[in-house]
C-alpha cells in the first residue's frame, strides 16, 4: 500500500454516542464491514472495510457532549510542525501531537473560523486504502462563512494554493498541491442546514447512485438534508445518519 501524500487528506473517521447503530446504518449503507481494535482503551474503534480495505473509522466520543461528527484527517510527515504552523497561523490546537498505540501520531486543530480537522503521521496504519470507489473516502470540502480568511490559513498550514472555480449558484474554491487539487471549499448555502451551523469540514463518500443511496439512508433512519442534484463531476446528495453527523454522497461521473 502507498502512502497518502503529505498535505493530502488521507482518512475520515466518525465520533459518535450510538457506535453500535452507527456500524449498523454505514454497514447497510455502504457495504462496509467491521474490524475492531483490539485495547480495550481505543473503545471499541471499528475500522470500516470495503473489499478488505480500510475505507473509514467510527469510534465514541472525544467527550461527553461531543456532538455526533465526521472529521477529516491530513496526512503529514510532521505533525509537530503542523501544530506549530496552526498556532502561527491563528488557529488553535484542541489535541496536541500524540501517538495512537502504534498506528501512527494524531493531532486535532480547529481554524479561525472554528472547522475542526485533524492531521496524521503514519506508522502502521498509513491511512485509507482505497479511495474514489463506492463505499469509499471520494473528496473533502470546508464550508465555511470566511472563505478568504480560510485561503490565507490552509495555505500558510498546508502550503495549499487557492484555484477559483466559477459555479452556480456561488464560487467554488479548489485548494491545489504541487499537481493535484486535494480538497474543496465553498461559504454555506443555508437549503436544509442549521442557520448556526459553523464551519466545518464535510467528507463525501463515493456511491454508484445518490438518489438510490439517499433513499437508503432515509429506509435505515437517516435523513436527507439536499435532495440528490448535478454538479460538474457527478451527482451528489447532502445526509445526516440517525445520530445526527452530516456527510455526503457523489456519483462520479466519468470525465473525458
Amino acid at each position: 500500500m502507498q502512502t497518502v501524500p503529505p498535505g493530502t487528506p488521507c482518512w475520515a473517521d466518525l465520533a459518535t454516542p450510538d457506535l453500535a447503530d452507527a456500524k449498523r446504518f454505514y454497514a447497510a449503507l455502504f457495504d462496509w464491514t467491521g474490524r475492531v481494535a483490539p485495547q480495550p482503551e481505543a473503545g471499541g474503534y471499528t475500522t470500516f472495510l470495503r473489499e478488505g480495505l480500510a475505507a473509514a473509522g467510527a469510534g465514541p466520543p472525544a467527550t461527553p457532549d461531543q456532538v455526533p461528527i465526521w472529521s477529516i484527517y491530513v496526512a503529514t510527515d510532521d505533525a509537530d510542525l503542523v501544530a506549530t504552523r496552526v498556532t502561527a497561523a491563528g488557529g488553535q490546537v484542541v489535541v496536541p501531537p500524540l501517538e495512537i498505540f502504534d498506528q501512527g501520531r494524531m493531532a486535532v486543530f480547529a481554524d479561525p473560523a472554528g472547522a475542526a480537522f485533524s492531521v496524521w503521521q503514519p506508522m502502521a496504519m498509513r491511512g485509507a486504502e482505497v479511495f474514489n470507489v463506492p463505499g469509499a473516502l471520494s473528496w473533502t470540502e470546508l464550508v465555511t462563512p470566511d472563505p478568504e480568511g480560510a485561503k490565507t490559513f490552509y495555505e500558510l498550514v498546508f502550503g495549499w494554493q487557492p484555484e477559483e472555480h466559477p459555479t452556480d449558484p456561488t464560487d467554488y474554491t479548489g485548494w491545489r498541491l504541487g499537481d493535484r487539487v486535494v480538497a474543496g471549499m465553498m461559504p454555506p448555502l443555508g437549503d436544509g442546514f442549521p442557520a448556526d451551523l459553523p464551519a466545518y469540514w464535510a467528507v463525501y463518500f463515493a456511491v454508484a447512485d445518490a438518489d438510490d443511496a439517499a433513499r437508503r439512508a432515509t429506509e435505515l433512519g437517516g435523513d436527507v438534508l439536499v435532495p440528490a442534484r448535478d454538479i460538474q463531476t457527478g451527482r451528489i446528495a447532502a445526509l445526516r445518519d440517525p445520530q445526527g453527523a452530516l456527510f455526503s454522497v457523489v456519483a462520479l461521473r466519468e470525465l473525458g
